[in-house]
């Protein structure tokens, strides 16, 4: 028996990642900092036309876009005239498991399956741990799904526990704690112990997973308007649902579309904090995840991250939690279509965002997911009131995480706001050179792919930073 105790276990997350994934990630290290993401994505032998394959024979993908028609015209009475872009969401809540997350967990069970591993593991307290358990199920795999569910008191949030319920519906077994750094330990310990394959968010598997999102959102585009999108917006937490979108619409659009993330603005809560755990009402799509990791994406449970958001966005959009909730009351009340939070984020920038372009663009949600139970915004809401959070309508921009929701009473106050991509930038070369004094070119060609721009705006940033670097090729 191996030393299970958490310095033991730590000491060894890099040999244990390695082995429950079948990757190799040294062999597309670049220079000091730097690895061969594209190499490392085609070297997992999938392509768009095989995942559609893998993906139509276990019940995901395929999902219709629907056109919000009375929430664009919505949209336009607050527009200045001939604006008003039409909204259209693609409703992934329709995969078999409720949200587009039975993408990722389609190609990762194949894969597991593929490999000879008896089960798999994930470590989530979201809607991936149920498309994992739900896809698990359908190639008899084992499952366990680890969530951190509760703080010191005991209490959980209603979203956390009905997505628990979700897991054990599909046969799952759930190891659920409370917030805190065992959960990155646990799911260490008991990938050692099971020899499970390691069902993480960030593989490539994952990813490539998402790819036929993007893919879709073009075709279907086309075939409903004869149209490209303007624009495509992504709720981003760790940053894989806009990489894998991205990354399937520039594989098959034949023009630039926008790539825009959002996320709920929950700065000031910190989210390993048993005090503000269950001060927020969004367990996903929120900037307490969203920031850490599109400025330091390999803080995630494998060496090397494939969700690499920065890569791929063009704008960085903020909403709060009072105009998620007003949206997803919009959304039911005009469209009649009752979906969760995590995508009605997305929903509410694009309100704000449609002002912004003629009448004749089209701006596509690029996911919806399932509600019912604890996924409730109501019962979020409700929550949220128990919890002594101050529950009212006025200005959304008074809002202070973990201190109040504000409802927007006009939904001209229904705004957007656009977060420094230049500043986030420069937070990951920061965090990718800190431990790093010798950087050569390919540091330099890896950092610019990584930021979505040139050698030369990395040497601009370095000497900010006081790093030093030379013209040489290793």
């Amino acid at each position: 028996m191996k030393n299970s105790s958490y310095q033991a276990v730590m000491s060894r997350r890099n040999e244990i990642m390695k082995a429950s994934v079948g990757i190799d990630y040294d062999l597309y290290k670049l220079g000091s900092i730097g690895f061969d993401y594209e190499r490392m994505m085609t070297e997992t032998g999938y392509n768009l036309d095989n995942v559609r394959i893998i993906q139509n024979e276990s019940g995901v993908g395929g999902t219709p876009l629907k056109e919000l028609r009375n929430i664009t015209k919505l949209v336009r009475k607050t527009s200045k005239p001939g604006y008003g872009a039409r909204i259209f969401i693609k409703d992934e809540a329709l995969n078999d498991s409720g949200s587009f997350k039975a993408r990722r967990a389609s190609i990762s069970c194949y894969q597991a399956k593929k490999q000879g591993y008896k089960g798999v593991i994930a470590a989530t307290s979201g809607n991936y741990g149920a498309a994992v358990a739900s896809q698990a199920a359908k190639y008899n795999l084992k499952c366990l799904v680890i969530q951190e569910c509760y703080d010191s008191k005991g209490i959980g949030q209603p979203e956390i526990i009905e997505k628990a319920r979700a897991c054990e519906a599909y046969g799952a077994e759930v190891i659920q704690l409370s917030v805190g750094p065992e959960l990155f330990y646990t799911f260490l310990r008991l990938l050692e112990e099971t020899g499970y394959f390691n069902a993480s968010l960030y593989t490539p598997y994952s990813i490539i997973g998402i790819e036929t999102l993007g893919a879709e959102i073009v075709e279907d585009c086309l075939n409903l308007t004869g149209k490209l999108p303007k624009a495509v917006i992504c709720t981003n937490a760790g940053g894989g649902n806009l990489t894998g979108t991205a990354r399937g619409i520039q594989k098959i659009s034949p023009e630039k579309i926008e790539i825009i993330g959002a996320s709920v603005d929950l700065s000031g809560l910190h989210m390993a904090s048993d005090h503000d755990f269950n001060r927020k009402s969004f367990t996903t799509g929120h900037t307490g995840f969203g920031m850490p990791y599109t400025t330091n994406p390999d803080r995630s449970d494998v060496p090397r991250s494939a969700a690499r958001p920065l890569r791929y966005i063009d704008r960085y959009l903020t909403v709060t939690q009072g105009e998620v909730f007003f949206t997803t009351e919009m959304l039911v009340a005009l469209e009649g279509i009752e979906r969760g939070p995590a995508g009605n984020t997305s929903l509410a920038a694009a309100f704000s965002l449609a002002q912004e372009f003629p009448q004749d663009e089209i701006i596509v949600v690029q996911e919806t997911e399932y509600t019912g139970a604890g996924k409730h915004h109501q019962t979020q809401l409700s929550f949220a009131r128990k919890m002594g959070i101050d529950l009212r309508f006025g200005n959304p921009e008074d809002e202070v995480p973990g201190q109040s929701i504000i409802l927007p009473d006009s939904i001209t106050k229904i705004k957007a706001k656009d977060l420094d991509l230049d500043r986030i930038r420069t937070s990951l070369i920061r965090n990718a050179t800190k431990n790093s004094e010798h950087l050569t070119t390919p540091d330099l060609n890896y950092l610019a792919t990584e930021v979505n721009s040139d050698k030369k705006y990395v040497q601009e940033k370095l000497k900010i930073l006081g790093k030093q670097w030379e013209e040489v090729n290793e």
